[in-house]
């Protein structure tokens, strides 16, 4: 069912709690690292202030676990959102309370307000009701627009919604509902799933639902050996999950039955461990041997994979294809990345790993849609119902 967008109501001196995901990496400085998610939020919250509402936006950050961690209040936050806006950010050390009230009383149409981190109120991840509802009485509108946590039924992202008269969707979060839903319902064919990432077990249910919907799909280390294994083929040290060797076998049978080719590597870069100054080398051959592991895929396997990316006419890439944090082992996945986003393909990059690796291989603009939810764009794409979506208004 269709949600009601931002654009869908009148915010003109409207007080609106806004469900942003700022949930960014800092230093032991406090610097933020990377700010693509506040960036990310802009167009929600320049369209809110623009349009005379006062936005008061609210994010969890790390894991606090219910308690105040000084090192995860959002000041450094405020201080990065006020640089990219441009404007004066109140930000109040809070989520509920007198002194938030009085914040927010004292607001004048187009201010904007970031609260504390909501994660430091146990209550946030219990999805308590009387939380709710009083972050629920800040405002008049609520607007989601955290894709990232929008499958978690916590209380700022679903039970906030039983106190307000509407909850619309903020632009990331249509944004992401529109490329990911479209892509798993209407896609340009051939379509192409990319899969990589560490473990098999974390990705059965994505395989099983794109396995009905895709034309071909390319299974990338180190989820790759699992399926190795499955065919009796020597993995050596490379990460597998043996108790998952008859799912990887029934996968193989679910693809021959849909006619889906499945693409795994052909050749590898093995090492004796995993760091930039460990012993590597290339093998051309389909065994691993004994006392290496694979940490990346070949240039046989790239050229293999390149016929099946120029073919495409649509592209999901979900999960790096090899240790790409460790800068002599990212030449596949900075290949493949190169490959896809030069391509003639609609083009979406599930979140985590696989936006981290697009972000570090220099061809993030070129890419479509990259997702900025991790576990989030995972269970949409697995076919499972988001309660953070689910909650919202329909149109």
């Amino acid at each position: 069912m269709p949600k009601l967008g931002i654009e869908d109501l009148d915010l003109k001196g409207k007080k609106v709690l806004v469900r942003v995901d700022f949930n960014v990496p800092i230093d032991d400085n406090l610097n933020i690292t990377d700010d693509i998610r506040i960036r990310e939020s802009l167009p929600t919250i320049k369209y809110i202030l623009s349009n005379g509402g006062k936005a008061i936006l609210v994010s969890h950050l790390g894991r606090p676990d219910g308690k105040v961690v000084e090192k995860l209040r959002m000041a450094p936050v405020a201080k990065r959102l006020e640089e990219l806006l441009g404007k004066k950010i109140f930000y109040v050390k809070g989520c509920i309370g007198e002194e938030v009230k009085k914040t927010i009383s004292l607001m004048k149409d187009g201010d904007c307000v970031l609260l504390e981190n909501v994660r430091f109120y146990k209550e946030e991840e219990e999805n308590d009701l009387n939380f709710a509802k009083s972050l629920a009485q800040l405002a008049d509108i609520y607007v989601n627009d955290a894709f990232g946590t929008a499958h978690r039924a916590h209380a700022s992202t679903v039970g906030v919604t039983k106190y307000v008269p509407k909850s619309v969707a903020g632009y990331l979060m249509l944004k992401e509902i529109k490329y990911l839903g479209d892509v798993l319902a209407n896609p340009k064919r051939p379509f192409l799933a990319i899969l990589g990432g560490a473990k098999i077990s974390s990705k059965i249910d994505l395989i099983k639902n794109l396995l009905e919907k895709v034309d071909m799909l390319i299974i990338g280390p180190a989820m790759a050996y699992t399926f190795f294994l499955a065919r009796g083929i020597e993995v050596g040290k490379s990460l597998v999950e043996k108790d998952k060797v008859l799912v990887a076998k029934e996968i193989f049978k679910r693809a021959i039955d849909k006619n889906v080719p499945l693409m795994l590597p052909i050749d590898h870069i093995v090492a004796k461990s995993k760091s930039e100054d460990s012993e590597s080398k290339l093998v051309t051959r389909v065994g691993i041997p004994s006392d290496w592991e694979a940490v990346d895929i070949g240039p046989k396997t790239v050229e293999k994979y390149s016929h099946a990316i120029k073919k495409a006419k649509t592209i999901l890439w979900n999960g790096p294809l090899g240790v790409f944090e460790i800068k002599k082992f990212s030449e596949g996945t900075f290949a493949i990345a190169k490959l896809v986003a030069e391509s003639d393909a609609v083009t979406i990059v599930g979140g985590g790993d696989s936006a981290s690796a697009i972000q570090q291989s220099g061809y993030a603009d070129k890419i479509a849609h990259i997702s900025t939810g991790g576990g989030a764009s995972l269970e949409f794409m697995e076919g499972k119902e988001l309660p953070g979506i689910s909650a919202l208004t329909n149109k």
